[in-house]
């Protein structure tokens, strides 16, 4: 099976030892994203999970793909009161990414990313057909 690895700079640049996405036939292997370079850096945990989504799925699309071809996402928080329980706020921003054809997902507090500032990574896997 072919694996066709992909920076996708424009829409995520990924660092000196991963490459952003990988594609090994119709599966999609997307590194995990954050909102770091975007105005949400440093922003609210809404506005950080928006720009991350938006990231994944623009990545999805660049491979052709839409939203509901994310079937699993890794969700990495440094503040689990931020995201549990669940609120309102969340749901709609996922409805407005998924529309009801949520992935899989866990999510997993930890102590800390990349930069100070950025508080939730995703990393994701997409089914293409």
């Amino acid at each position: 099976m072919e694996k066709i690895r992909r920076p996708h700079t424009d829409i995520a640049p990924a660092g000196p030892t991963y490459t952003r996405a990988v594609r090994a036939g119709d599966v999609l292997y997307i590194s995990g994203c954050t909102a770091r370079g975007t105005p949400a850096e440093g922003g609210s945990a809404i506005e950080q999970l928006k720009a991350t989504l938006d990231r994944v799925v623009r990545l999805v699309e660049a491979e052709g793909g839409e939203p509901r071809d994310i079937v699993k996402c890794t969700t990495f928080v440094t503040h689990i009161s931020d995201w549990y329980p669940i609120t309102d706020e969340q749901i709609a921003v996922y409805d407005s990414y998924f529309h009801g054809e949520n992935p899989a997902n866990s999510l997993v507090e930890i102590n800390a990313l990349v930069l100070p500032g950025l508080n939730i990574e995703i990393e994701a896997v997409a089914v293409l057909s």
